[in-house]
């Protein structure tokens, strides 16, 4: 390519970083600014830029641009500063940048299936920027976050989740690839948009919704057939579903279902330890009973059943309440995953559940903002010493409660865990930080994982081991206050340690070449990317 070209390919763009020498040999002689830099004062230089934009939207899109510029630049930026860009790149902002999509819009990236596509997939997939692919991530767009349907917008996320697999699994950026399958949408606001994108038709539904997700997924066990297909914010109705038809069938899992599980579990191991019980004697209240709290459910009755429970036993430590209130046997709207948990007697609302249930733990994935009100919060915190209480809805705007206002309710006595950043507790005269139950920890590992062990499947031992090994990560404690989680900052190296033993979980699983765990852990080491300009 000429020198114009180079400069307009952010993988193999260096920008000021060309070398004198470079830039004669390569054509680019007058096309940039005569001073050469290194990476590390281009990210300097990089950084200052992204702190002049007051507002996140706009330092979403500043960052968007640079990764559209010079990706090595950008994943090193984002790296050197994932505590404060995470809440940027991912979410909350990225849930902005989903409905403001086609207001936004600049550069192509990733694939976008369109229905009306649907009889030439394979030839859709042939035309993906670069031919080896490690993950793929897709999303339909009909659940964004707690943002309802998006659309084409949904895109947004599988360009945010990719980027995070990229900056703290070392996934090389060229080895993703970002799809929306646009199926039209049912939010009529974006329909008569003047400058909607995505294609102005209500939603497919039924056998042909289904007959196009079957084409996509034999398009890409024809085209792509060792690459990891994550499955993102599906609505309830189609994510289970879609996980069990497919999951014995490739490399593939769905993070909304089985990423969330096992970070919460994560997150309650650690806050288990700080109590000094076990999880097999926790009573546990879900506010929600979407895909995602089922999902939470199924794992941590997993992990009882490990600590000695049956799992009959097991399922009887659950009570899960929706917007029409406790599921119970009599109710005729519960699907068989919701059954499982379904208790005796009248479908109450959450306060009676909370009350009359007297929990340890609370977790809230209803997307309501406000639903843990101080009432109930306080009668939870009558009848355990140290309540554990995750509000873990996305964005911020619908979180169940605020930390602070947990911390005042229980007189600093909760263990907490949020789904969007927030700013640290003062809690008896320390600062806490409050940890962030982000997938983030889990789904770039899980990809390392299986790309470095070649696993086949991803299996729910790997998950369970994954989400053990995060607990462990946090540095587990009997302290009376300290965070559930690691620090964001320590991402990269938490994902390493929980790729290695969600391998080797892979390798016990017979899903993975038979391996040790040196090798592995030298696999791990090879697949991770730094960014860094090659000699």
């Amino acid at each position: 390519m000429d020198g114009h070209e180079l400069l307009g390919d952010p993988l193999r763009n260096r920008g000021t970083a060309f070398t004198t020498a470079q830039r004669g040999e390569l054509g680019l002689d007058g096309l940039l600014p005569p001073v050469v830099e290194t990476l590390e004062e281009q990210a300097d230089r990089a950084y200052r830029a992204f702190l002049g934009y007051a507002k996140p939207i706009n330092r979403h899109i500043y960052l968007r641009q640079l990764q559209d510029t010079n990706e090595t630049l950008f994943y090193r930026l984002v790296t050197d500063h994932l505590d404060e860009m995470l809440p940027v790149v991912y979410t909350p902002t990225v849930g902005e940048a989903c409905t403001r999509f086609s207001d936004i819009y600049r550069r192509p990236r990733g694939l976008f299936v369109s229905y009306p596509e649907r009889g030439r997939l394979r030839e859709v997939l042939r035309n993906r920027p670069h031919r080896e692919v490690d993950v793929i991530v897709v999303t339909d767009g009909q659940r964004i976050l707690g943002l309802g349907d998006q659309g084409v917008g949904g895109m947004g996320i599988p360009i945010g989740k990719l980027g995070l697999y990229t900056a703290v699994g070392g996934i090389h950026p060229a080895r993703t690839l970002p799809v929306l399958l646009d199926v039209g949408t049912d939010n009529e606001e974006l329909l008569a948009h003047p400058r909607y994108l995505g294609w102005r038709h209500h939603r497919v539904t039924g056998a042909d919704y289904d007959g196009f997700i079957d084409a996509f997924v034999d398009a890409v066990r024809a085209e792509l057939p060792d690459a990891l297909l994550q499955w993102e914010d599906f609505a309830t109705p189609h994510a289970r579903p879609i996980l069990a038809r497919y999951r014995d069938r490739l490399r593939t899992f769905n993070d909304d279902i089985q990423g969330t599980a096992a970070v919460v579990l994560g997150a309650l191991t650690s806050a288990v330890t700080m109590t000094g019980g076990r999880l097999r004697d926790q009573r546990v209240v879900l506010a929600g009973a979407g895909s995602a709290a089922i999902g939470v459910a199924d794992m941590i009755r997993t992990a009882m059943v490990a600590d000695g429970l049956t799992d009959e036993e097991a399922a009887r430590n659950f009570w899960i309440a929706d917007v029409a209130g406790l599921l119970v046997g009599s109710r005729t709207d519960l699907s068989p995953e919701q059954r499982r948990y379904a208790r005796d007697g009248e479908a109450r609302p959450l306060a009676e559940v909370v009350r009359d249930a007297t929990p340890t733990v609370l977790i809230g994935l209803s997307t309501v903002r406000g639903l843990f009100t101080e009432q109930i919060v306080r009668d939870m915190a009558a009848g355990t010493d140290r309540p554990v209480i995750f509000p873990l809805s996305n964005p911020t705007s619908h979180s169940e409660a605020d930390p602070a206002d947990l911390a005042a309710w229980t007189d600093g006595r909760v263990l907490v865990a949020t789904g969007s950043p927030y700013p640290p507790l003062e809690v008896n005269g320390r600062s806490v930080p409050v940890a962030q139950s982000n997938n983030v920890y889990v789904f770039p590992a899980m990809g390392l994982a299986v790309t470095a062990a070649k696993a086949t499947r991803v299996t729910d031992g790997m998950l369970v081991a994954a989400a053990t090994a995060l607990g462990e990560a946090a540095g587990a404690t009997d302290a009376p206050v300290a965070p559930l989680l690691p620090p964001i900052a320590d991402m990269r190296a938490v994902a390493a340690e929980v790729a290695v033993v969600a391998a080797m979980a892979a390798v016990e699983d017979g899903v993975a070449p038979e391996a040790t765990e040196a090798g592995l852990r030298e696999a791990v080491r090879k697949t991770q990317w730094e960014p860094a300009y090659p000699d």
